[in-house]
């Protein structure tokens, strides 16, 4: 039964190092969006799939304010209060002030994050999780014509030495892996989060190397194509009415993205899922920090986080899937 499957589970997860922080964190991530604001999420079911990623290894756990306006911030809370013995890592994300996802070109910094907004969601979010600090604070969104803006630089500055955050990082848009890596040349930040998976592999092309050279760490997020690489999406798969995927999973995206990982199915070896395979192959580069899949219930933390145990795929079956690559440019339902 699954139950004992899970009741017995054991994970030998692996760490690696945050970046110019030296933090050794889980290489697979807890993301809490589906928790917040997905149609089906259910809190006592997304505790429960927490308290079993804590159990099983995982250390850094993703959120954001807009995922439910604090909902998440808050189940990240109470999963702290039940593991005060443990070293848990915490991520989340300061909004937009103009409430516009992806960043768009020409954006005025006043109008996304003046210092006096940064200041106030800041303590928004501490008080969502009930801590008086949090060990990463990124920008929900970003433009890299900001990067050298001192008005952000110095209210992250004034919030790390007043000990309310420790890190600072950015979550790029989707689909533009160029539109931070002045920011990390900048000096001025500890993390960087963009899309990289088995189709998305366009990050290693540019991002990566600056990455690597200034010591900035990689969060790898949207690992499974916001659920393709699960295998579990058809042509003729619907979400409850006012869900984000109805937006993003039109026919001109869906019928394609299933198409392509139709064809990844027939690649998958004997005893490995077509997810495991998409965690692993992000595992093969040592560029990335950590990955953040969302785990909204029990069989997902189980399958997740036995990827590190695996480690990295064979050689032979990494380069096979870099064939794969899909390079898209952003359009009106790629946000």
């Amino acid at each position: 039964p699954e139950s004992n499957k899970i009741e017995n589970f054991r994970s030998n997860m692996r760490h690696r190092r945050f970046g110019k922080t030296d933090w050794q964190v889980s290489e697979i991530g807890h993301g809490m969006w589906g928790m917040g604001s997905w149609a089906d999420s259910d809190d006592d079911r997304s505790l429960e799939a927490l308290q079993l990623s804590v159990d099983s290894g995982c250390t850094f756990f993703d959120t954001a304010w807009a995922y439910g306006d604090g909902r998440s911030e808050v189940l990240l809370g109470r999963l702290l209060r039940q593991n005060p013995d443990k070293r848990l890592y915490t991520a989340t994300k300061i909004p937009p002030k103009n409430r516009q996802w992806p960043s768009v070109r020409g954006a005025e910094l006043d109008d996304v994050f003046p210092a006096d907004y940064i200041r106030e969601y800041v303590q928004r979010s501490l008080k969502n999780t009930g801590v008086d600090h949090y060990d990463l604070m990124q920008f929900h969104v970003w433009e890299d014509a900001w990067a050298e803006d001192e008005r952000w630089i110095r209210a992250v500055d004034d919030l790390k030495a007043e000990g309310l955050i420790s890190g600072t990082g950015i979550s790029i848009n989707r689909w533009e892996s160029w539109n931070g890596i002045q920011t990390v040349k900048s000096g001025h930040i500890e993390s960087i989060q963009v899309i990289y998976n088995i189709f998305d592999q366009n990050p290693e092309d540019e991002l990566f190397p600056v990455c690597r050279e200034n010591d900035v760490a990689i969060i790898a997020r949207v690992p499974f194509d916001e659920g393709i690489l699960t295998g579990n999406l058809t042509k003729e798969s619907t979400w409850p009415d006012g869900d984000w995927r109805n937006l993003y999973f039109v026919p001109e995206n869906l019928h394609p993205s299933v198409d392509r990982a139709d064809v990844l199915k027939e690649i998958v070896p004997g005893g490995m899922t077509l997810p495991e395979m998409a965690l692993r192959f992000i595992l093969n580069n040592p560029d990335v920090t950590t990955i953040i899949p969302g785990m909204r219930k029990l069989n997902h933390v189980t399958s997740n986080c036995a990827a590190s145990d695996a480690g990295p795929l064979p050689e032979e079956l990494h380069k096979v899937l870099r064939a794969h690559r899909w390079d898209r440019v952003p359009t009106e339902w790629s946000y």
